[in-house]
Protein backbone atom coordinates (compact mmCIF):
# COMPACT_ATOMS: atom_id res chain seq x y z
CA UNK A 1 0.00 0.00 0.00
CA UNK A 2 1.49 3.53 -0.67
CA UNK A 3 0.04 6.30 0.90
CA UNK A 4 0.23 10.13 1.00
CA UNK A 5 0.09 12.96 3.05
CA UNK A 6 -0.86 16.16 1.07
CA UNK A 7 0.18 19.40 2.81
CA UNK A 8 3.00 19.02 5.13
CA UNK A 9 2.22 21.79 7.60
CA UNK A 10 1.54 21.64 11.39
CA UNK A 11 0.22 18.56 11.62
CA UNK A 12 0.78 17.01 8.33
CA UNK A 13 4.53 16.67 9.55
CA UNK A 14 3.62 15.16 12.81
CA UNK A 15 0.76 12.63 11.31
CA UNK A 16 2.99 11.59 8.24
CA UNK A 17 6.45 10.93 10.39
CA UNK A 18 4.09 8.78 12.48
CA UNK A 19 2.56 7.00 10.37
CA UNK A 20 6.05 6.31 8.91
CA UNK A 21 7.22 5.43 12.20
CA UNK A 22 4.61 3.02 12.34
CA UNK A 23 5.76 0.86 9.58
CA UNK A 24 4.34 2.54 6.18
CA UNK A 25 4.88 3.06 2.84
CA UNK A 26 4.24 7.14 3.33
CA UNK A 27 5.87 9.88 1.18
CA UNK A 28 4.91 13.79 2.63
CA UNK A 29 3.97 15.68 -0.45
CA UNK A 30 4.47 19.44 -0.38
CA UNK A 31 4.59 22.44 -2.57
CA UNK A 32 7.24 24.01 -0.04
CA UNK A 33 10.76 22.87 -1.99
CA UNK A 34 12.61 24.29 1.36
CA UNK A 35 10.59 22.20 3.77
CA UNK A 36 10.88 18.80 1.45
CA UNK A 37 14.30 19.39 1.42
CA UNK A 38 14.43 20.00 4.94
CA UNK A 39 12.44 16.68 5.82
CA UNK A 40 14.21 14.53 3.19
CA UNK A 41 17.90 16.01 4.70
CA UNK A 42 17.16 15.63 8.38
CA UNK A 43 13.72 14.14 8.79
CA UNK A 44 10.66 15.76 10.55
CA UNK A 45 11.58 17.03 13.79
CA UNK A 46 8.87 16.85 16.34
CA UNK A 47 8.69 19.01 19.34
CA UNK A 48 6.82 20.07 22.08
CA UNK A 49 4.64 17.37 23.59
CA UNK A 50 6.53 14.96 21.71
CA UNK A 51 10.87 15.22 20.92
CA UNK A 52 11.70 12.63 18.74
CA UNK A 53 13.42 12.99 15.18
CA UNK A 54 11.64 10.76 12.84
CA UNK A 55 13.00 9.85 9.33
CA UNK A 56 10.95 10.02 6.49
CA UNK A 57 10.17 10.43 2.82
CA UNK A 58 9.13 13.60 0.97
CA UNK A 59 8.06 14.71 -2.44
CA UNK A 60 7.37 17.88 -4.19
CA UNK A 61 4.27 17.52 -6.32
CA UNK A 62 6.21 17.35 -9.23
CA UNK A 63 8.52 14.83 -8.47
CA UNK A 64 5.28 12.59 -7.76
CA UNK A 65 5.30 9.02 -9.71
CA UNK A 66 3.25 5.97 -9.70
CA UNK A 67 -0.57 6.10 -7.78
CA UNK A 68 -1.33 5.85 -4.39
CA UNK A 69 -3.82 4.00 -2.54
CA UNK A 70 -4.74 6.48 0.59
CA UNK A 71 -4.36 10.42 0.62
CA UNK A 72 -4.56 11.89 3.88
CA UNK A 73 -5.53 15.73 2.92
CA UNK A 74 -4.24 18.35 5.16
CA UNK A 75 -3.53 21.47 3.10
CA UNK A 76 -5.28 24.74 4.38
CA UNK A 77 -8.65 25.22 2.42
CA UNK A 78 -7.47 27.69 0.12
CA UNK A 79 -5.41 25.63 -1.49
CA UNK A 80 -7.63 22.32 -1.84
CA UNK A 81 -8.55 22.71 -5.49
CA UNK A 82 -4.85 23.48 -6.78
CA UNK A 83 -3.19 20.77 -4.38
CA UNK A 84 -5.87 17.97 -5.38
CA UNK A 85 -5.81 18.43 -9.50
CA UNK A 86 -2.18 18.42 -8.73
CA UNK A 87 -2.31 14.39 -7.83
CA UNK A 88 -5.36 13.79 -10.10
CA UNK A 89 -3.32 11.40 -12.67
CA UNK A 90 -1.84 9.67 -9.55
CA UNK A 91 -5.10 8.47 -8.05
CA UNK A 92 -6.06 4.56 -8.78
CA UNK A 93 -10.18 4.28 -9.66
CA UNK A 94 -11.07 2.96 -6.14
CA UNK A 95 -7.93 5.30 -3.94
CA UNK A 96 -9.16 6.64 -0.79
CA UNK A 97 -9.17 10.31 -0.30
CA UNK A 98 -9.48 11.25 3.43
CA UNK A 99 -9.99 14.92 4.38
CA UNK A 100 -8.13 15.86 7.78
CA UNK A 101 -8.78 19.62 6.97
CA UNK A 102 -10.71 22.33 9.25
CA UNK A 103 -14.29 23.19 8.19
CA UNK A 104 -16.18 21.39 5.90
CA UNK A 105 -14.49 20.16 2.96
CA UNK A 106 -16.06 17.19 1.90
CA UNK A 107 -18.61 18.72 -0.77
CA UNK A 108 -15.66 20.63 -2.31
CA UNK A 109 -13.30 17.48 -2.39
CA UNK A 110 -15.37 14.84 -3.73
CA UNK A 111 -16.34 17.56 -6.59
CA UNK A 112 -12.96 17.09 -7.41
CA UNK A 113 -11.76 13.43 -6.97
CA UNK A 114 -15.06 12.30 -6.77
CA UNK A 115 -17.51 11.28 -3.75
CA UNK A 116 -16.88 7.56 -4.04
CA UNK A 117 -13.23 8.20 -3.27
CA UNK A 118 -13.81 10.41 -0.78
CA UNK A 119 -14.28 10.11 3.22
CA UNK A 120 -14.27 12.84 6.38
CA UNK A 121 -12.24 13.20 9.25
CA UNK A 122 -11.40 15.15 12.06
CA UNK A 123 -8.18 15.70 13.75
CA UNK A 124 -8.59 16.05 17.43
CA UNK A 125 -5.33 17.35 18.50
CA UNK A 126 -3.27 20.88 17.99
CA UNK A 127 0.29 21.87 16.16
CA UNK A 128 2.25 24.79 15.12
CA UNK A 129 4.52 24.62 12.35
CA UNK A 130 7.93 25.81 13.58
CA UNK A 131 9.50 26.23 10.42
CA UNK A 132 11.08 23.21 7.75
CA UNK A 133 11.04 19.92 8.69
CA UNK A 134 10.33 21.14 12.66
CA UNK A 135 6.54 20.69 14.00
CA UNK A 136 5.42 21.17 17.96
CA UNK A 137 2.51 19.32 19.11
CA UNK A 138 0.56 21.63 21.40
CA UNK A 139 -1.75 19.30 22.66
CA UNK A 140 -0.28 17.56 25.92
CA UNK A 141 0.45 13.22 24.14
CA UNK A 142 -1.94 11.34 26.36
CA UNK A 143 -4.98 13.56 24.68
CA UNK A 144 -2.96 13.54 21.22
CA UNK A 145 -3.48 9.39 21.83
CA UNK A 146 -6.73 9.14 23.34
CA UNK A 147 -8.72 11.85 20.86
CA UNK A 148 -6.71 11.36 17.82
CA UNK A 149 -8.81 10.87 15.13
CA UNK A 150 -12.78 10.36 14.50
CA UNK A 151 -13.68 9.31 10.57
CA UNK A 152 -16.18 8.63 8.85
CA UNK A 153 -17.94 7.60 5.19
CA UNK A 154 -19.58 10.38 3.98
CA UNK A 155 -23.03 7.42 3.59
CA UNK A 156 -22.42 6.34 7.33
CA UNK A 157 -21.61 2.95 6.33
CA UNK A 158 -18.80 1.24 8.25
CA UNK A 159 -16.60 0.07 5.41
CA UNK A 160 -13.93 -2.58 5.36
CA UNK A 161 -11.93 0.36 3.68
CA UNK A 162 -13.11 2.95 6.60
CA UNK A 163 -11.13 0.25 8.91
CA UNK A 164 -7.71 0.23 6.57
CA UNK A 165 -8.09 4.51 7.28
CA UNK A 166 -8.72 3.56 11.09
CA UNK A 167 -5.48 1.36 11.17
CA UNK A 168 -3.46 3.35 9.36
CA UNK A 169 -4.14 6.66 11.31
CA UNK A 170 -3.83 4.02 14.73
CA UNK A 171 -0.16 4.46 14.42
CA UNK A 172 -0.65 8.13 15.54
CA UNK A 173 -3.47 7.82 17.86
CA UNK A 174 -6.86 6.17 18.90
CA UNK A 175 -8.90 6.84 16.00
CA UNK A 176 -12.64 6.61 16.28
CA UNK A 177 -15.03 5.63 13.04
CA UNK A 178 -18.39 7.10 13.69
CA UNK A 179 -21.72 6.78 11.52
CA UNK A 180 -22.48 10.07 11.47
CA UNK A 181 -19.39 12.19 10.27
CA UNK A 182 -21.68 15.22 9.42
CA UNK A 183 -22.21 15.73 12.88
CA UNK A 184 -18.80 15.45 13.87
CA UNK A 185 -17.76 18.15 11.08
CA UNK A 186 -20.41 20.52 12.44
CA UNK A 187 -18.88 20.08 15.95
CA UNK A 188 -15.07 21.04 14.71
CA UNK A 189 -16.58 23.96 12.67
CA UNK A 190 -18.05 25.19 15.92
CA UNK A 191 -14.91 24.66 17.41
CA UNK A 192 -12.87 26.62 14.90
CA UNK A 193 -15.49 29.16 14.35
CA UNK A 194 -16.04 30.31 17.76
CA UNK A 195 -12.24 30.49 19.42
CA UNK A 196 -10.01 30.75 16.44
CA UNK A 197 -13.07 32.94 14.72
CA UNK A 198 -12.85 35.61 17.62
CA UNK A 199 -8.90 34.85 18.36
CA UNK A 200 -8.44 35.99 14.37
CA UNK A 201 -10.77 38.70 14.70
CA UNK A 202 -9.89 40.61 17.71
CA UNK A 203 -5.65 39.91 17.49
CA UNK A 204 -5.69 37.56 20.32
CA UNK A 205 -4.71 34.45 22.27
CA UNK A 206 -7.39 31.94 23.08
CA UNK A 207 -7.32 33.15 26.69
CA UNK A 208 -7.77 36.82 25.78
CA UNK A 209 -11.03 35.86 24.45
CA UNK A 210 -12.28 33.70 27.43
CA UNK A 211 -11.41 36.75 29.70
CA UNK A 212 -12.98 39.39 27.88
CA UNK A 213 -17.27 39.50 29.00
CA UNK A 214 -17.93 41.00 25.54
CA UNK A 215 -16.08 38.75 23.58
CA UNK A 216 -17.49 35.64 25.37
CA UNK A 217 -21.02 37.43 24.68
CA UNK A 218 -20.22 37.74 21.11
CA UNK A 219 -18.77 34.15 21.12
CA UNK A 220 -21.57 32.47 22.48
CA UNK A 221 -23.70 33.88 19.70
CA UNK A 222 -21.28 32.52 16.92
CA UNK A 223 -21.94 29.01 18.40
CA UNK A 224 -25.66 29.67 18.60
CA UNK A 225 -26.02 30.57 14.62
CA UNK A 226 -23.48 27.39 14.34
CA UNK A 227 -26.14 25.41 16.07
CA UNK A 228 -29.14 26.87 14.53
CA UNK A 229 -27.15 26.52 10.96
CA UNK A 230 -26.73 22.98 11.05
CA UNK A 231 -30.49 22.10 12.49
CA UNK A 232 -31.26 23.95 9.83
CA UNK A 233 -29.88 21.33 7.19
CA UNK A 234 -31.13 18.55 9.48
CA UNK A 235 -27.73 17.79 11.08
CA UNK A 236 -26.75 16.92 14.57
CA UNK A 237 -23.75 18.11 16.18
CA UNK A 238 -21.73 14.84 17.55
CA UNK A 239 -20.39 14.83 21.19
CA UNK A 240 -16.64 15.80 20.76
CA UNK A 241 -14.08 14.45 23.53
CA UNK A 242 -17.36 13.55 25.98
CA UNK A 243 -18.73 17.23 25.18
CA UNK A 244 -22.50 17.98 23.80
CA UNK A 245 -21.99 21.05 22.09
CA UNK A 246 -25.49 21.28 21.34
CA UNK A 247 -25.43 22.51 24.71
CA UNK A 248 -24.32 25.53 23.95
CA UNK A 249 -27.75 26.98 21.69
CA UNK A 250 -29.18 29.98 23.23
CA UNK A 251 -32.58 30.48 24.01
CA UNK A 252 -31.93 33.95 24.62
CA UNK A 253 -29.19 35.83 25.19
CA UNK A 254 -29.76 35.58 28.98
CA UNK A 255 -28.41 32.15 28.59
CA UNK A 256 -25.28 33.26 28.00
CA UNK A 257 -23.69 33.51 31.61
CA UNK A 258 -24.85 29.71 32.01
CA UNK A 259 -22.76 28.97 29.30
CA UNK A 260 -19.41 30.13 30.16
CA UNK A 261 -18.53 27.58 32.83
CA UNK A 262 -18.47 24.76 29.54
CA UNK A 263 -16.39 26.97 27.61
CA UNK A 264 -13.92 27.37 30.49
CA UNK A 265 -13.87 23.71 30.85
CA UNK A 266 -13.10 23.16 27.47
CA UNK A 267 -10.96 25.55 26.02
CA UNK A 268 -9.49 26.84 29.24
CA UNK A 269 -6.39 24.57 28.92
CA UNK A 270 -5.66 26.31 25.85
CA UNK A 271 -5.54 29.90 26.71
CA UNK A 272 -1.97 30.62 25.54
CA UNK A 273 -2.84 29.37 21.86
CA UNK A 274 -3.91 31.76 19.32
CA UNK A 275 -5.65 30.59 15.70
CA UNK A 276 -3.62 29.58 12.68
CA UNK A 277 -5.82 31.95 11.15
CA UNK A 278 -4.01 34.82 12.97
CA UNK A 279 -0.77 33.45 12.28
CA UNK A 280 -1.57 33.46 8.86
CA UNK A 281 -2.60 37.22 9.10
CA UNK A 282 1.18 37.89 11.24
CA UNK A 283 2.32 36.11 8.40
CA UNK A 284 0.38 38.92 5.53
CA UNK A 285 -1.01 34.89 4.19
CA UNK A 286 -5.12 34.35 2.98
CA UNK A 287 -6.75 32.56 6.15
CA UNK A 288 -9.47 29.91 5.86
CA UNK A 289 -11.90 32.67 7.35
CA UNK A 290 -14.21 31.77 4.31
CA UNK A 291 -14.24 28.39 4.68
CA UNK A 292 -14.79 28.44 8.65
CA UNK A 293 -17.06 31.19 10.19
CA UNK A 294 -17.64 31.69 5.78
CA UNK A 295 -18.99 28.11 5.78
CA UNK A 296 -21.64 28.74 8.60
CA UNK A 297 -22.82 32.37 6.91
CA UNK A 298 -23.23 30.30 3.42
CA UNK A 299 -25.08 27.78 5.17
CA UNK A 300 -27.35 29.79 6.42
CA UNK A 301 -28.18 31.77 3.91
CA UNK A 302 -29.65 28.96 2.15
CA UNK A 303 -32.00 28.47 4.52
CA UNK A 304 -32.85 31.79 5.25
CA UNK A 305 -31.10 31.97 9.14
CA UNK A 306 -29.53 34.87 9.96
CA UNK A 307 -25.37 34.74 11.04
CA UNK A 308 -24.77 38.02 11.93
CA UNK A 309 -21.96 37.29 14.49
CA UNK A 310 -20.09 35.10 12.13
CA UNK A 311 -20.36 38.05 9.36
CA UNK A 312 -18.83 40.26 11.26
CA UNK A 313 -15.59 37.84 12.26
CA UNK A 314 -15.57 37.53 8.39
CA UNK A 315 -15.65 40.87 7.55
CA UNK A 316 -13.10 41.67 10.55
CA UNK A 317 -10.90 38.90 9.17
CA UNK A 318 -11.12 39.61 5.34
CA UNK A 319 -10.58 43.42 6.13
CA UNK A 320 -7.00 42.51 7.75
CA UNK A 321 -6.18 40.32 5.01
CA UNK A 322 -6.14 43.26 2.57
CA UNK A 323 -5.23 46.09 4.24
CA UNK A 324 -2.07 43.76 5.61
CA UNK A 325 -2.91 45.04 8.79
CA UNK A 326 -3.53 42.82 12.40
CA UNK A 327 -6.56 43.04 13.87
CA UNK A 328 -6.82 45.70 17.14
CA UNK A 329 -8.66 44.13 20.10
CA UNK A 330 -10.18 47.30 21.62
CA UNK A 331 -11.37 48.72 17.71
CA UNK A 332 -13.08 45.09 16.98
CA UNK A 333 -14.67 44.52 20.32
CA UNK A 334 -16.20 47.96 19.73
CA UNK A 335 -17.81 46.63 16.90
CA UNK A 336 -18.61 43.42 18.50
CA UNK A 337 -20.92 45.49 21.11
CA UNK A 338 -22.16 47.83 18.61
CA UNK A 339 -23.69 44.66 16.45
CA UNK A 340 -24.83 43.24 19.77
CA UNK A 341 -26.76 47.06 20.59
CA UNK A 342 -27.98 46.75 17.91
CA UNK A 343 -29.57 43.41 17.83
CA UNK A 344 -30.89 43.71 21.22
CA UNK A 345 -32.81 47.26 20.04
CA UNK A 346 -34.11 45.45 16.85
Amino acid sequence: MKIGVLGVGSLGTIIGALITKGGYNIDLIDINQENVDELNQNGAKLTGFLNETIPVKAKHPNELTGKYDVIFLLTKQVYTKDSLESILPFLYKDSIVCTLQNGIPEESVAAIVGKERTVGGVVGFGATWIGPGVSELTTELEVMRKYAFDIGELTGEITERIKTIKAILETVGYTEIITNINGMKWSKLLMNATFSGMSAALGCTFGEVLSNPDAMRSLANIADETIKVARSHHIRLVEMQGKDFEFLELESQTDVSGKIAFYEEVWGPHANLKASMLQDLEKGKKTEIDYINGHVSEKGREKNIPTPYNDLVCTLVNESEKAKKLPVFEGNIYMFNSLSNNLLKA
